[in-house]
């Protein structure tokens, strides 16, 4: 499985729905079609980017081949969607067909507010429409109702699961983002590592994008118990070091300090990585604990 992109736990704001939804097909692409009510079994995720005759590069968001044949060109949507997307998706369709030589249907996952959207235009004589999946239908409070009786997920829940914090629904977004780390981290015995970290990613994503500050601490303060948190806290280390031994102190104590981790305990992990003597550790704290 390719790696978390530490990009998606960044703080550009802008495009990490985007990011996270693209993630979560991406880590999950079984699972995505499954839960998109595609019956047929993922093959492989093929190209997604088509060189048109124009010079024109047709990027798309997710192409999945299934052992029938078919290809099934997923795209995420935060806005209603207009003639002019469809048009788009049409030409996609269109190039990847004749390219690949390969029938093409498109789905595309809205998170805009709408639950009703355009899925379809007529231009001449043809029709052309796409597979709608607005995640506003889709009701949050039923799904966590669902899963608290389950007690614990399968594998068929964690595309859901995932884009919990986008649906409709009366449980607050950080309330469902909280539950879901915790399932999350309940299905050790189900996931792999890597797989656990990555869900973990989509839904700290997603907690960047929709979470006050306040809020966001909260979510921190779990996240640093989990896999992931681990993982950006050894990321930032190593970048740190990469800078030099002060510069990987001071990303040490500022990653801690994110996370809510307390003095004591931040102090433990500069000797631990440093081999720096209590006082000397002590000391870069007070300096860099702002």
């Amino acid at each position: 499985m390719p790696k978390i992109n530490t990009y998606m736990l960044s703080d550009d704001y802008t495009h990490l729905e985007d990011k996270a939804m693209k993630s979560a097909a991406q880590f999950f692409g079984e699972e995505m079609l499954q839960w998109a009510g595609i019956h047929e079994k993922l093959r492989q995720v093929m190209p997604t980017e088509l060189i048109h005759l124009e010079a024109r590069a047709l990027y798309q968001d997710f192409n999945y081949e299934t052992t029938n044949g078919c290809w099934y060109h997923f795209e995420f949507e935060s806005d209603a969607l207009t003639i002019k997307d469809l048009k788009r998706f049409r030409e996609y369709e269109a190039a990847t067909s004749r390219v690949f030589q390969v029938p093409v249907i498109t789905c595309v996952i809205c998170s805009g507010k709408s639950k009703n959207t355009l899925s379809e235009y007529t231009e001449g004589i043809n029709t052309y429409r796409v597979k709608v999946i607005s995640l506003k239908r889709k009701n949050a409070d039923k799904l966590f109702k669902k899963l608290s009786k389950a007690q614990k997920i399968q594998r068929k829940d964690v595309v859901p699961l995932l884009f919990s914090p986008l649906m409709s629904g009366n449980m607050p977004v950080k309330n469902r983002i909280l539950s879901g780390l915790k399932l999350i981290q309940d299905g050790e015995n189900l996931f792999t590592n890597d797989e656990i970290q990555k869900m973990q990613a989509v839904l700290y994503a997603f907690a960047n994008k929709l979470l006050s500050a306040t809020e966001m601490n909260e979510i921190r303060e779990v996240i640093a118990m989990t896999k992931l948190g681990q993982m950006i806290l050894e990321d930032g280390i190593e970048r740190g070091i990469e800078r030099g031994l002060e510069k990987g102190i001071q990303s040490l104590v500022e990653t801690c300090k994110e996370f809510n981790l307390s003095k004591q305990e931040t102090m433990l992990r500069i000797i631990d990585k440093f081999s720096l003597p209590e006082e000397k550790a002590q000391s870069s704290i007070e300096k860099y604990w702002k």
